[in-house]
């Protein structure tokens, strides 16, 4: 796991772009044409901005959001005891899974929790059980019992 990235300076115009970007993207054939001209800009240079800031880490995600259980799917925070010792090894299998979506480590008896995304609501338990044999460590799913939508916009 990476430590805390450091500030980071951001440009007048990465600014303009984060701010743009933080809701009501536009639904249509060329979103990122429309928000380009919006800002003053080319189509190219927009993602070229885009790239670069996802490549510092300014951005470390840039992507709708999806009701994944309108879709089928099914999502679940979970969580592990992991032993010290075992901690690195057991990142990596973890992280080695398609379903696992985030995966962070913590100050507790449970050190590591991640996210598990699937795409049947089935899938959870599947990967519960693969994750328990191959590393042969518990897993604790904490399903969604109710969702909140909370805006945050920041000023970039």
């Amino acid at each position: 796991m990476s430590e805390r990235q450091a500030p980071v300076d951001l440009s007048p115009l990465d600014r303009r772009i984060i701010n743009a970007l933080q809701g009501g993207f536009p639904l249509c054939d060329s979103p990122y044409q429309a928000v380009a001209e919006q800002l003053g800009l080319s189509e190219a240079a927009l993602l070229a901005r885009l790239e670069e800031m996802l490549e510092r880490r300014v951005l470390t995600r840039f992507g709708p959001m999806y009701h994944i259980e309108r879709m089928g799917g099914r999502f679940v925070l979970a969580a592990m005891a992991v032993p010290e010792d075992r901690f690195e090894e057991v990142n990596a299998q973890v992280n080695a899974l398609p379903e696992v979506a985030h995966n962070y480590r913590r100050e507790h008896a449970l050190n590591m929790w991640f996210v598990l995304a699937t795409e049947t609501a089935e899938g959870i338990d599947a990967a519960v059980a693969g994750i328990e044999a191959d590393t042969g460590l518990k897993v604790f799913p904490f399903p969604k019992l109710k969702e909140y939508f909370v805006e945050m916009k920041l000023q970039a």
